[in-house]
């Protein structure tokens, strides 16, 4: 049953902290009992991105930073000699400038909580923090709640009538009209849950 549960604050809290500890998305899975897409799809969903540099090392993310050989981007400064690249406003002021990104984030565990090179590396970062993670959540809770008035704990009752149904091929609208007396929402609010992420099926 646990499974079919809607990830709590704790939980959340429990996964950033096992994310810096380098724990898999299959072993946090099984730690919370959850499904690995559960899982993977609450960190690549909630994670926000960050533009915080490393102190000490230029704020230069282009890919060419390291083979560019330009100079002079900085028309007040004609006398300076350094190679633009290694200067801190190169990437604003490049109208060459082309931004490299972390392809570690588009493998699991799709963060960078808890990589050995994060302290170094001055590629745009994505983190999971299960506060914001969770205020993601409730935001959309109450969002997706707009024109129906449904608890969290009948959210959960629809989720498990409801997503194994659409699983196995069945339509939203085969699903009501085929099982009238039990739902109290209507089609339209059942789709919004959906695209709001917040039943287990997915759109189709």
């Amino acid at each position: 049953m646990a499974k079919n549960k809607h990830l709590t604050d704790a939980e959340r809290l429990q996964i950033e902290q096992w994310l810096k500890d380098r724990v898999s998305i299959k072993q946090i899975a099984l730690k919370l009992d959850k499904s690995t897409s559960t899982i993977s799809r609450e960190i690549r969903s909630r994670a926000i991105t960050s533009i915080k540099f490393v102190p000490y090392r230029t704020h230069n993310r282009c890919v060419e930073r390291y083979d560019c050989h330009k100079h002079y981007l900085c028309s007040d400064k004609p006398n300076c000699t350094k190679r633009c690249s290694t200067c801190n406003l190169c990437n604003e002021l490049c109208e060459a400038y082309q931004e490299q990104p972390c392809y570690k984030l588009f493998e699991p565990p799709y963060v960078c909580n808890g990589c050995i090179e994060e302290h170094q590396c001055v590629l745009r970062k994505k983190y999971y923090l299960h506060h914001q993670a969770h205020e993601a959540y409730r935001e959309m809770l109450v969002e997706s709640r707009i024109g129906a008035n449904i608890t969290e704990d009948e959210l959960l009752v629809l989720d498990e009538i409801v997503s194994p149904l659409i699983m196995r091929g069945q339509s939203v609208h085969h699903i009501v009209t085929h099982n009238p007396d039990q739902f109290e929402v209507s089609e339209k609010s059942i789709y919004r849950y959906i695209s709001g992420g917040l039943l287990k099926a997915r759109n189709i």
